[in-house]
């Protein structure tokens, strides 16, 4: 099979014909050149309206890389016309293949985006042969392009969260499209701040804010009171996975007191090596942690109270109905004010403040 009939079958371009495949030494090795020519009395497009308009003169020769066969560079090889249209003068023309002056072709750059979110992208500079500037300026083509042609129509589950970037407290706010069938990155905004948040909003629209029917979100103030002031119709539920990590912070808290009151007092450190056990959830153990923690039970000890408390909190997310849920969180916050162990006792008041259940 010819490289021009598979070029055929898989990046065919209206008016424009592949010509001679040769190899040609380009830098430390051979790369194979496919030119590219414009189909005759075809004319060339005006960047600007997209009108097809007649040829001024030609720019010198160009190659434009694409995607390699085999390992192999290869360039589209071709000399752009320049064409006179009627509304916006001389311009050289619209190539199907590259954006502008950019010498790496919309397929090439998007193989390389996908590329860099599986490795590094130095790494995918390295496999490939290319530059690290050349993986980010197809990065940044692929995010531009989706940008300007990102579709919000329909979005009526969002997520909303931060990731952390760098080194140090620095963030993005993160926006999600959380449907079953469609989950998707929908916006990324610097900074872990309210306004991060708003500025989503404004750009969200009104219209759209008020079709919400469900935000999913931290328990972190300032993202509340957002939600609450954009987000009228919407439920705001408080992500379950970050109510289980406030409760093993204050599990592994409690444990790191005790530890300590342990080894002030003189005592074995009966809890040596016990904090992913007290961590874990119960059919996450291996039959090895499991002996171990009905060994932990048996000793009166405040990290097995703190345990069990988050334990017993689980079967607050099988309940059906809102009354027997707001029943439940009542009776377990009480259960862990009268604990004593204050780490619990902050679990205990930060759900209730934030009225999880209106």
């Amino acid at each position: 099979m010819l490289i021009k009939t598979i070029l055929n079958r898989i990046e065919k371009f209206k008016s424009f014909v592949y010509g001679e495949c040769s190899f040609e030494q380009i830098g430390n090795g051979l790369s194979l050149i496919v030119d590219v020519v414009a189909r005759k009395n075809a004319k060339g497009l005006c960047p600007e309206c997209h009108k097809s308009s007649p040829s001024y003169d030609k720019q010198p020769l160009r190659l434009y890389q694409y995607v390699p066969l085999w390992n192999i560079p290869v360039y589209f090889a071709y000399a752009p016309r320049r064409i006179t249209c009627k509304e916006h003068g001389i311009r050289v023309e619209l190539l199907p293949w590259s954006h502008g002056k950019e010498q790496i072709t919309k397929s090439y750059q998007l193989f390389l985006a996908q590329w860099a979110k599986r490795l590094s992208w130095s790494e995918t500079a390295v496999i490939f042969g290319t530059s690290w500037e050349t993986v980010y300026r197809s990065i940044k083509s692929v995010v531009d392009y989706g940008l300007a042609n990102r579709n919000w129509e329909g979005v009526e589950q969002i997520g909303v969260d931060e990731i952390s970037v760098f080194k140090g407290h620095r963030y993005l706010t993160c926006v999600y499209q959380i449907y079953k069938g469609m989950r998707r990155l929908l916006w990324c905004g610097k900074d872990r701040k309210a306004k991060t948040l708003l500025r989503f909003f404004r750009d969200f629209g009104k219209y759209r804010c008020d079709k919400l029917q469900f935000v999913c979100s931290d328990m972190w103030r300032p993202y509340l009171k957002v939600i609450k002031k954009k987000c009228v119709n919407a439920l705001n539920i408080l992500d379950r996975f970050h109510i289980a990590k406030k409760f093993n912070e204050a599990v592994d808290k409690v444990r790191r007191d005790e530890v300590k009151e342990l080894k002030d007092a003189g005592n074995d450190n009966v809890l040596e090596k016990a904090k992913y056990i007290l961590l874990k959830r119960p059919e996450n153990l291996s039959n090895k942690q499991s002996g171990r923690l009905e060994e932990l039970v048996k000793i009166n000890l405040s990290s097995i109270k703190a345990y069990l408390l988050k334990e017993d909190f689980q079967a607050f997310w099988s309940m059906r109905y809102k009354s027997w849920a707001g029943k439940f969180l009542e009776d377990w916050a009480d259960m862990a004010m009268e604990s004593e162990l204050k780490p619990m006792q902050k679990v205990a008041k930060m759900l209730r403040s934030h009225n999880v259940l209106v």
